[in-house]
């Protein structure tokens, strides 16, 4: 069987072409950490985190600005867990827990600007619990979403309940 340089050119080109390109397990870059690894809580508070720096928007709930209340009703909805647009009829679904049972993914409920009502006017997420500190990720009126801690002598004093979503 004879066979043209033509041919054998574009055999050579072509068996190149086929060892040079990566398979799809190579072709794929795995992540630090794969979603499929991370249990709900984790993949709830990694999602949340993605959105840090996010402007406040009142009545926001989109990656345009959020409120608080629209932010965790956002995050929350990643998960088919259904929110109201609001933080005090937010503050009447799930489970209450009490502060030395919180944990990650919980929802922290605070009273609005006044610290003599006993209305719920703010929430946020808890991202961190230790012995020493509660962490939260909410958006906030100055610096959008953002963390604070529960210590902070402003949230201290509005703090009112929290409240577990997910079990």
């Amino acid at each position: 069987m004879q066979l043209s340089i033509g041919r054998i050119i574009l055999f050579v080109t072509l068996l190149f072409a086929v060892a040079s390109t990566p398979s799809v397990a190579q072709s794929k870059k795995q992540p630090a950490v794969s979603a499929d690894t991370l249990n709900p809580i984790e993949s709830l508070v990694s999602f949340a985190t993605k959105h840090l720096h996010i402007p406040y928007r009142s009545g926001g709930s989109s990656k345009r600005g959020f409120d608080c209340s629209g932010f965790v009703r956002y995050c929350f909805d990643k998960w088919d867990i259904s929110l109201p647009h609001s933080s005090a009829a937010q503050a009447q679904k799930g489970t209450l827990i009490e502060l030395p049972e919180a944990k990650p993914g919980d929802l922290i409920f605070f009273k609005g600007q006044s610290t003599k009502s006993s209305r719920v006017g703010h929430v946020g997420i808890i991202t961190e619990v230790t012995p020493n500190y509660v962490k939260f990720i909410h958006s906030a009126f100055k610096g959008g979403i953002r963390y604070d801690l529960l210590d902070a002598a402003y949230y201290q004093k509005r703090f009112v309940a929290i409240r577990r979503m997910i079990d």
